[in-house]
This record gives structure tokens, C-alpha cells and sequence, in this order.
């Protein structure tokens, strides 16, 4: 009994740890860098033609997307940073997305573990089908 309570004390310290721990926009907030798309194990990076109204018709899609926030950036600035929140656990997934040279790239990839199981790439693929991309 005594190792069970042992178990579910650890694992609710994980849980508060995973929907507790900062978002440094310093670590997340970065350029994507994307010139081809790539499926990854814990993400994904996309790259499309787009202009400021196309950033800004994918930025309100982003923000229609359930448990999603911004956590750096704005589109007038070229460079968004998104943290989308698993429903259950809280993960945090951040996806960055920039408007360079006449191209919105998209990198979008998990916090915590090694593989995320396609969400971010149902995520972001999600994202431009919306768009019509």
C-alpha cells in the first residue's frame, strides 16, 4: 500500500510539473529555419508561399486550435511562437512560425519525451488545409 501511495504521489508531481513548468520564450521563441518539409519523430516543419495576410489568416487558424496560446511574437512582427496544450496531461507542443522571403515556415515539435505520436504534424497539416494551402 504503502509503495502504491508512493507511485501516485510521483506521478501527481509529474503531472503538476509538466502543466506548471515555465515556457521560456528565450529557448522557444526562435526562427523555424525551414526550407523543406520534414516529418519528425516529435514534430514537424512545413514551409508554404505566403505574404502578411496569409501569416495572418494561419495565425487566427492557430488560435482557433483548442488549449493554444501565444507565447511570443505577433504577426506584425514576422515571427509567432504557439503552445498548444494536450487535453489530458497538458503537454506542451511550441510551433513557431515566420514569415521570411516571401515563404511562411513552420516548426512545430513536442516539449517533453522523444516522440509525439503525429500530433504536431496532424497539428500543422490541420493548420493548411484550413489555409488551402
Amino acid at each position: 500500500m504503502k509503495l502504491i501511495l508512493i507511485l501516485i504521489a510521483l506521478f501527481a508531481a509529474l503531472a503538476a510539473w509538466i502543466r506548471l513548468a515555465p515556457s521560456d520564450p528565450d529557448k522557444w521563441h526562435t526562427n523555424p529555419d525551414v526550407t523543406v518539409d520534414e516529418d519528425l519523430e516529435g514534430g514537424v516543419r512545413r514551409v508554404i508561399d505566403g505574404n502578411a495576410d496569409t501569416l495572418e489568416r494561419l495565425h487566427q487558424i492557430a488560435l482557433s486550435t483548442p488549449r493554444t496560446t501565444v507565447l511570443a511574437g505577433s504577426v506584425e512582427s514576422g515571427l509567432i511562437t504557439y503552445v498548444t496544450r494536450s487535453k489530458g496531461m497538458g503537454f506542451p507542443d511550441y510551433a513557431n512560425v515566420a514569415l521570411r522571403d516571401g515563404k511562411i515556415e513552420i516548426f512545430s515539435r513536442l516539449r517533453f519525451g522523444k516522440k509525439d505520436l503525429g500530433v504536431n504534424k496532424a497539428k500543422v497539416d490541420g493548420w493548411l488545409a484550413q489555409l488551402g494551402a
